[in-house]
C-alpha cells in the first residue's frame, strides 16, 4: 500500500470513528508491517478509495477491526458487499467489536451485522485504549457464522489483547 492509499484510508477512518476507536496516524501506519494485519479497499471509477476493512488474520479466527465507507458513499451497499466477500473467503470464525445496543445507532449497526449472519455474544468485553490517555471502551463481540463458546471467547480475547492491542499479559493497557 502506498502513502496516498494509506492517507485515503486514514481519512475515511478519521471521518468514521472517534479518537477512542482508532489509533493515531503513526500508530495505524505501523500496523502495515504486522504480518497478521491487512487493509482491504474498494475504489471508485477514478481509483479513489471509497471504503476499507482493516482486518487481523490469525490461525484460529479472523478479526475485523474497522470497516468504513466514505461518508459521501454510505448507504450504497458497499460495506455489506465488502463484509460478505470477506466472510465468504474462509471457514474460520470472523469476529468484530460493536457498541452495546444502548442507542438507536448501535442497534442499527448490530442489525446490519446480524443481516450478514453475525451473532451478538453476551460475554463482557472491554477494548483497551487505542491512544494514550483514552479510557477502556466497553464493547460487545459479534461472531460469524455462530455464537462463540466461552472457551473460544476467552482464547480470542487473549489473542486480541496481546496481538492487536499489545496489552501485556492479555490485560487491558493502562
Amino acid at each position: 500500500m502506498n502513502l496516498r492509499e494509506f492517507d485515503e484510508v486514514y481519512a475515511i477512518m478519521k471521518a468514521s470513528f472517534p479518537d477512542s476507536e482508532r489509533r493515531t496516524y503513526a500508530g495505524q501506519k505501523e500496523l502495515l508491517a504486522d504480518p497478521h494485519y491487512r487493509l482491504i479497499t474498494e475504489t471508485d471509477d477514478n481509483n479513489n478509495i471509497i471504503a476499507f476493512m482493516a482486518v487481523w488474520e490469525f490461525p484460529q479466527f479472523r478479526f475485523v477491526e474497522h470497516i468504513a465507507v466514505d461518508p459521501n458513499t454510505r448507504g450504497s451497499g458497499i460495506g455489506g458487499k465488502l463484509m460478505s466477500t470477506y466472510i465468504g473467503e474462509s471457514a474460520k470464525h470472523v469476529i468484530l467489536e460493536v457498541e452495546p445496543p444502548d442507542t438507536d445507532l448501535a442497534q442499527r449497526r448490530i442489525s446490519f451485522y446480524e443481516r450478514l449472519g453475525f451473532q451478538l455474544n453476551s460475554f463482557e468485553y472491554v477494548q483497551p485504549p487505542l491512544q494514550t490517555g483514552q479510557p477502556d471502551l466497553p464493547l460487545k463481540i459479534m461472531s460469524y457464522p455462530q455464537s462463540l463458546t466461552e472457551a473460544e471467547f476467552v482464547l480470542y480475547r487473549e489473542i486480541l489483547y496481546t496481538k492487536v492491542y499489545k496489552a501485556a499479559g492479555g490485560r487491558q493497557a493502562p
